[in-house]
């Protein structure tokens, strides 16, 4: 995604693309004449999902906006695509809002903030990663009850971050660039307040609690003198006899696409228990499963969570990308995207040639609680995942051309604050078009679950 040439001839590049795209034509959302029904898309999205559990996802997605906002990565994909982009290709996480933000451990233990979610990550034009990023932030800021003018600065925020992190990185060499990470204790500085420090300390210190061992704890119990994962309907389900052979089955073919010194240490670890596993809330109704290994002994146990890969919501917008298999497509764009990857992530196909993928559920994984952000806090979060998505972008894309079409002026980040905006707008109403679907009985919603 790289273009040849010199760094000026690349930077060149990106400010040509100003010509097909002014920086302030970003501002501003108004719908298409043919735009898709944001129920409509959603249901369409349902028909190969787990039918059981729809109810549960519409009912999340019908808690509030920026729940809606969360489920609808592939409404706002089609709202994008219907826009002039500037074809500076990154390979994009496709649902870069607030909360698929957040901390997880690196192979050397080290805490690190990130993206974390690469369900529909896909090479596409990197202005559509941040634009959803900044609507995440009005629309999170205008549901705490910042005022609209508040949560347009917000949204400012984190594209200026985006902006000024590009620049920095742009300057730098490949390999500066590719061992960029962003440290958990960057979350410090954010608290302004005493009371806001312990919150952001009590958040890192969970998340340095949530592993394996702990999960243990928690998600399993001795039934007839064995070790299972607990019963709690309709979230977390034993699986059943199918299930359990095909994921014996596809657990040995997942074992093949990691590196050799990966295998030897899962190889250390035995098969106890599976269950299936509600999660997320765009994720609702795929195909979900927890499995419980032990290693030395069933005090040394390992939580994997094997997940269904779709087709990206971005697929059907852009031109086709490098990967035929779902499975492998996410965990490509997490390596290529993350500064640190889990240790056992990895895919393989399932049983109808559904497609999958694995990876570790708990490795001091932990997220902000932005539902309890006010001005100051939410504005300094949002220029930390500006700055954390620009250096996912900068491993991956020409960070130089899109350098060189951001520049040094802020005139892309006001426009891209002015579209979140309005944009937030939008949410509110799709919100509004689910809830009378609810009301009037075209979808069916399990709300609180």
């Amino acid at each position: 995604m790289t273009t040849p040439g010199t760094a000026a001839d690349r930077a060149r590049r990106g400010r040509t693309a100003r010509r097909t795209v002014p920086r302030s034509a970003h501002a501003g959302w108004v719908p298409s004449v043919g735009r898709p029904d944001p129920v409509a898309v959603l249901e369409r999205q349902g028909r190969d999902r787990l039918p059981e559990l729809l109810p549960i996802r519409y009912g999340r997605m019908a808690g509030s906006p920026f729940a809606f906002l969360r489920g609808a990565a592939a409404v706002m994909a089609a709202d994008l695509a219907a826009q002039p982009h500037t074809g500076l290709t990154v390979q994009l996480c496709g649902d870069a809002h607030l909360l698929n933000f957040g901390l997880y451990a690196s192979p050397e233990r080290t805490l690190l903030f990130d993206l974390n979610d690469f369900d529909e990550t896909f090479p596409g034009p990197f202005e559509w990663d941040v634009k959803r990023l900044a609507v995440s932030v009005a629309v999170a800021a205008r549901e705490n009850g910042h005022p609209d003018t508040g949560a347009q600065r917000a949204a400012l925020e984190s594209v200026t971050a985006y902006r000024t992190a590009m620049r920095r990185l742009a300057r730098l060499g490949e390999l500066d660039v590719w061992y960029t990470r962003v440290d958990a204790d960057r979350l410090l500085p954010l608290a302004g307040s005493a009371h806001d420090r312990r919150r952001v300390e009590a958040t890192l210190g969970r998340a340095r609690r949530r592993t394996s061992l702990r999960a243990f704890a928690k998600l399993t119990e001795v039934v007839d003198g064995r070790r299972r994962i607990v019963h709690d309907p309709p979230l977390l389900e034993p699986a059943g006899t199918a299930d359990m052979a095909a994921l014996r089955k596809i657990f040995s073919d997942y074992r093949s696409t990691l590196s050799e010194e990966r295998r030897h240490l899962l190889d250390r670890y035995r098969f106890v228990d599976a269950a299936r596993k509600v999660v997320g809330v765009g994720s609702v109704g795929l195909r979900c499963f927890l499995v419980l290994l032990a290693g030395r002994d069933t005090d040394d146990p390992l939580f994997l969570q094997i997940k269904e890969a779709r087709q990206s919501v971005l697929e059907e917008h852009l031109p086709h990308g490098p990967y035929t298999h779902p499975g492998h497509r996410v965990v490509c764009g997490q390596r290529l995207l993350q500064a640190a990857n889990d240790t056992f992530l990895g895919w393989m196909s399932g049983p109808q040639g559904r497609a999958f993928y694995w990876r570790q559920l708990r490795d001091m994984k932990g997220s902000a609680d932005v539902a309890a952000m006010g001005p100051d806090e939410l504005r300094s979060y949002a220029r930390l995942c500006g700055t954390a998505l620009a250096r996912a972008h900068a491993r991956s894309g020409d960070r130089v051309a899109i350098a060189g079409y951001l520049g040094g002026a802020d005139t892309f980040d006001r426009a891209v604050a002015d579209f979140a905006l309005s944009y937030a707008r939008q949410t509110v109403a799709d919100h509004a078009c689910l809830g009378a679907a609810v009301a009037a009985g075209v979808v069916t919603a399990a709300p609180g679950v």
